[in-house]
């Protein structure tokens, strides 16, 4: 069972998710939050697998609330849902943790599916933002320090740049030459290595550190 809490200050929001969701025998939700604050309080509480987050909230906004609950121990997945299909948005809430990000007009079978698939240690973004993402990435690219990729091994640094690029494991292998099971090992050993989560923070790192570009 995947527990899920939901975060949103609009009540009609919550209950049309809470009823979405109460029709899928593998998904529970087992809190709400109207605030950033209660948000954060409550995942702290349930421990829940996954929390769909709402970016515009009082007290304390879904970025914010994101970057917070992320930094616990054993911190749950966060799916971002909002209405603003912006490129600081989606870009923000990646940097602050999230796994995926989905606009609120998505049909409920893709909802239903991204809780699943960030649940499982996958990443899920909206078509719509995928790309614009990318440029986004590439653009700040200039500001700050560049992470040290030194530790990785030519192979390791390989299959980042296809984890950026947003490939699946069985696409990495095709474009390698190599098993899935390879690609799963490496994949593993980079982000060890690199201290990351997830693939999502792989995919900021390696735009940030200038290994990915837009036109790659």
């Amino acid at each position: 069972m995947i527990r899920v809490v939901l975060a949103d200050d609009q009540p009609l929001v919550r209950t049309g998710l809470r009823m979405i969701l109460s029709d899928q025998a593998d998904l529970e939700v087992v809190g709400e939050a109207a605030t950033g604050v209660q948000a954060v309080d409550i995942c702290a509480e349930t421990r829940p697998d996954v929390v769909l987050m709402d970016v515009r909230m009082p007290e304390l906004d879904g970025i914010d609330a994101t970057r917070a609950v992320t930094a616990a121990d054993d911190p749950p997945r966060v799916l971002v849902l909002t209405t603003f299909d912006l490129d600081d948005v989606v870009y923000e809430a990646l940097r602050a943790g999230a796994s995926g990000f989905l606009l609120k007009d998505a049909p409920e079978e893709r909802l239903t599916t991204a809780i699943r698939v960030v649940a499982d240690g996958g990443s899920l973004f909206a078509p719509s933002v995928t790309r614009r993402l990318i440029e986004e990435f590439s653009r700040r690219t200039a500001a700050g320090p560049r992470p040290d990729l030194g530790a990785l091994t030519e192979r390791e640094t390989e299959v980042l740049t296809q984890v950026a690029r947003g490939l699946s494991n069985a696409e990495i292998a095709a474009t390698l030459f190599v098993s899935e099971n390879t690609v799963k090992t490496h994949v593993a050993r980079m982000l060890m290595k690199l201290g990351l989560r997830d693939r999502v923070q792989a995919v900021v790192l390696a735009y940030e550190s200038g290994l990915a570009r837009a036109n790659n």
